[in-house]
């Protein structure tokens, strides 16, 4: 085996070992960015209230309300891995609602959507959807409780009985 296939196998073996970090990182920035304005938007709904006005959407005191609340509970479910996947949903709502009326103006093509702050959070919002909470989660503590079997016969701790 050459340099470079050693090489190219060692990196690999290590990017697998890595291959979570991705999601975890995501799931714990998008957390901390949603917590940070959703908490932000709940502690002047009058100004968000105003704005949502301005933007002609739709019963904009109960809208800024949902939007805001979404922001933060689903920031705090996303930090510590709890109902990742599904906290990820109003999130992606909730981006896409800001890019179709505050940006849709600065909306002139690909690379302008690709700009917006809020695309990105639709990404790595999308990837949690896919890819799962990582590791180090409440999510991942949960299933790994719930997926253990209640009585093993000794020897062969996988088998459960019933």
């Amino acid at each position: 085996m050459n340099l470079i296939s050693r090489l190219q196998t060692r990196f690999l073996s290590i990017a697998e070992r890595l291959s979570s970090l991705g999601p975890t990182l995501a799931r714990l920035t998008l957390g901390v960015v949603f917590i940070g304005t959703g908490w932000g938007k709940l502690h002047g709904l009058d100004k968000v209230t105003d704005f949502f006005t301005e933007l002609g959407i739709p019963a904009p005191g109960f809208n800024a309300v949902l939007a805001s609340s979404a922001e933060f509970v689903c920031g705090a479910l996303l930090l510590v891995g709890l109902l990742s996947r599904l906290a990820a949903i109003p999130l992606i709502v909730v981006m896409t609602v800001a890019i179709l009326t505050a940006k849709l103006e600065n909306l002139h093509g690909i690379s302008d959507l690709l700009g917006f702050e809020e695309w990105t959070y639709i990404v790595l919002a999308l990837w949690i959807v896919v890819a799962g909470s990582g590791p180090l989660s409440l999510d991942r503590l949960f299933h790994q409780w719930l997926g253990r079997p209640r009585h093993a016969p000794e020897g062969n701790p996988r088998a459960a009985t019933v």
